[in-house]
Protein backbone atom coordinates (compact mmCIF):
# COMPACT_ATOMS: atom_id res chain seq x y z
CA UNK A 1 0.00 0.00 0.00
CA UNK A 2 2.43 2.24 0.97
CA UNK A 3 4.15 1.89 -2.35
CA UNK A 4 1.01 2.98 -4.01
CA UNK A 5 0.66 5.74 -2.03
CA UNK A 6 4.11 6.86 -2.74
CA UNK A 7 3.30 6.28 -6.61
CA UNK A 8 -0.34 8.17 -6.57
CA UNK A 9 1.73 10.79 -4.34
CA UNK A 10 4.11 11.22 -7.30
CA UNK A 11 1.76 11.38 -10.47
CA UNK A 12 -0.70 14.18 -7.98
CA UNK A 13 2.17 16.04 -8.45
CA UNK A 14 2.71 16.08 -12.13
CA UNK A 15 -1.19 15.60 -13.04
CA UNK A 16 -3.02 17.16 -10.25
CA UNK A 17 -4.16 20.60 -12.50
CA UNK A 18 -5.65 17.69 -15.57
CA UNK A 19 -7.81 16.30 -12.67
CA UNK A 20 -11.61 17.47 -11.90
CA UNK A 21 -12.52 19.42 -8.65
CA UNK A 22 -13.75 16.78 -6.60
CA UNK A 23 -11.40 14.45 -7.62
CA UNK A 24 -8.66 16.57 -7.46
CA UNK A 25 -9.59 17.72 -3.82
CA UNK A 26 -10.60 14.24 -2.68
CA UNK A 27 -7.46 12.67 -3.73
CA UNK A 28 -5.64 15.73 -2.27
CA UNK A 29 -7.49 15.45 1.22
CA UNK A 30 -6.43 11.07 1.12
CA UNK A 31 -3.41 10.57 -0.01
CA UNK A 32 -1.59 14.39 1.02
CA UNK A 33 -3.99 14.74 4.34
CA UNK A 34 -4.30 11.39 5.21
CA UNK A 35 -7.86 11.70 5.71
CA UNK A 36 -10.26 8.76 6.12
CA UNK A 37 -12.79 7.95 3.68
CA UNK A 38 -15.59 8.51 6.20
CA UNK A 39 -13.84 11.78 7.09
CA UNK A 40 -13.59 13.48 4.02
CA UNK A 41 -17.26 12.07 3.57
CA UNK A 42 -18.49 14.16 6.31
CA UNK A 43 -16.64 17.10 5.43
CA UNK A 44 -18.45 17.00 2.16
CA UNK A 45 -21.41 16.00 3.56
CA UNK A 46 -21.33 12.56 0.69
CA UNK A 47 -21.97 9.20 1.35
CA UNK A 48 -18.23 7.26 1.71
CA UNK A 49 -19.09 5.54 -1.48
CA UNK A 50 -18.99 8.39 -3.20
CA UNK A 51 -16.16 9.88 -2.03
CA UNK A 52 -14.43 6.26 -2.89
CA UNK A 53 -15.70 6.46 -6.58
CA UNK A 54 -13.99 9.96 -6.96
CA UNK A 55 -10.65 8.53 -5.95
CA UNK A 56 -10.84 5.81 -7.41
CA UNK A 57 -11.82 7.61 -11.05
CA UNK A 58 -9.06 10.14 -10.03
CA UNK A 59 -6.47 7.17 -9.51
CA UNK A 60 -7.49 5.61 -12.95
CA UNK A 61 -7.08 9.56 -14.33
CA UNK A 62 -3.51 9.73 -13.13
CA UNK A 63 -2.29 6.30 -14.40
CA UNK A 64 -3.35 7.24 -17.80
CA UNK A 65 -2.50 10.75 -17.99
CA UNK A 66 1.72 8.77 -16.92
CA UNK A 67 1.06 6.21 -19.38
CA UNK A 68 0.45 8.69 -22.30
CA UNK A 69 2.90 11.84 -21.06
CA UNK A 70 4.79 9.39 -18.92
CA UNK A 71 6.53 12.78 -16.79
CA UNK A 72 7.18 10.52 -13.97
CA UNK A 73 9.34 8.02 -15.79
CA UNK A 74 11.28 11.85 -17.18
CA UNK A 75 11.75 12.81 -13.85
CA UNK A 76 13.29 9.97 -12.72
CA UNK A 77 15.89 9.65 -15.44
CA UNK A 78 16.38 13.21 -14.72
CA UNK A 79 16.81 13.10 -11.12
CA UNK A 80 19.63 10.03 -11.88
CA UNK A 81 21.51 11.99 -14.83
CA UNK A 82 21.84 14.78 -12.07
CA UNK A 83 23.08 12.75 -9.22
CA UNK A 84 25.95 11.36 -11.56
CA UNK A 85 26.71 14.24 -12.72
CA UNK A 86 27.07 15.55 -9.10
CA UNK A 87 29.17 12.30 -8.33
CA UNK A 88 31.40 13.22 -11.62
CA UNK A 89 31.30 17.05 -10.49
CA UNK A 90 32.56 16.17 -7.10
CA UNK A 91 35.67 14.49 -8.96
CA UNK A 92 36.78 17.57 -10.24
CA UNK A 93 39.66 18.87 -8.87
CA UNK A 94 39.48 22.85 -9.35
CA UNK A 95 37.70 23.93 -7.00
CA UNK A 96 36.12 27.06 -8.62
CA UNK A 97 35.36 25.13 -11.58
CA UNK A 98 33.79 22.50 -9.27
CA UNK A 99 31.62 25.39 -7.55
CA UNK A 100 30.27 26.55 -10.64
CA UNK A 101 29.29 23.65 -11.75
CA UNK A 102 27.94 22.64 -8.46
CA UNK A 103 25.79 25.89 -8.91
CA UNK A 104 24.36 24.79 -12.19
CA UNK A 105 23.37 21.59 -11.50
CA UNK A 106 21.40 23.20 -8.44
CA UNK A 107 19.65 25.39 -10.58
CA UNK A 108 19.09 22.69 -13.15
CA UNK A 109 17.23 20.30 -10.42
CA UNK A 110 15.17 23.72 -9.27
CA UNK A 111 13.85 24.12 -12.44
CA UNK A 112 12.38 20.26 -12.12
Amino acid sequence: MLEKTNQVNLLFDFYAPLLKGKQREYLELYYLDDLSLSEIAEMHEVSRQAVYDHIKRAEKQLFEYDQKLHLAVKHEQRMNALSRMKELVNGIADSKARDELNTLLHQLSEMD
